[in-house]
């Protein structure tokens, strides 16, 4: 029996999937989640075959639970179902090295034989999914990226030289630097264009 965890934010998703996949007799859906957080104490307890984790949920999105369990070096099998073709997200996604990466309104019984494959060692990535990423390449570098999550989160150029031990003129390069990288004129589009990617 493939014992299965469910964290999907919305209720009616989250009780339908879990419904349609207790009917196939070799699954067993032994939790459900309403947000990364929650998820993440239930695949610790459990330790779950296979868990199905939502791209966007409150707390903790489903690729922060990925990372989480990669850094821990969890045996459980992560497919991440998604609505969005964000190349960032995909590009998280491998990195955290997920099982599968499926579009969240596919046909049950196909996510039933992904669960299968994925606990036979194989990989289960939706083609449409994997398209779109690959038409846009994210531009940033790793310290771009990390300085422009710093600035989408409030913080002043102070803070960020404080807390990366950078001078202040360097963090002002690298955020110019990624201004000029994203084509945007200011850092307000410059955060709405990376996030919108899932590039940061």
């Amino acid at each position: 029996m493939i014992t299965v965890i469910i964290s999907e934010d919305q209720r009616m998703l989250r009780g339908a999937l879990g419904t349609l996949l207790s009917f196939e007799d070799d699954i067993d859906v032994i939790g459900q989640a309403a947000n990364g957080k929650e998820a993440l104490e239930l695949i610790n307890t459990h330790s779950p075959d296979v868990c199905l984790l939502d791209i966007e949920m409150p707390l903790m999105s489903g690729l922060e639970v990925a990372e989480a369990l990669q850094r821990k070096g969890a045996a459980s099998k992560i497919i991440i179902l998604t609505t969005f073709a964000r190349p960032g997200y995909f590009e998280r996604a491998l990195k955290a090295n997920v099982h599968g990466y499926l579009l969240k309104d596919g046909p049950s019984e196909e996510l039933a034989e992904a669960i299968r494959n994925v606990m036979k060692g194989k990989r289960e990535f939706a083609s449409e999914l994997i398209f779109g990423s690959m038409l846009k390449e994210n531009p940033l570098t790793e310290r771009e990226r990390e300085i422009l999550a710093l600035v989408s989160k409030g913080k002043t150029v102070k803070e960020i030289s404080s807390t990366l031990y950078l001078s202040s003129g360097t963090v002002r390069n690298y955020i110019s630097e990624a201004l000029n990288k994203l084509e945007v004129k200011n850092r307000i589009e410059a955060i709405s264009k990376a996030e919108k990617n899932g590039w940061i």
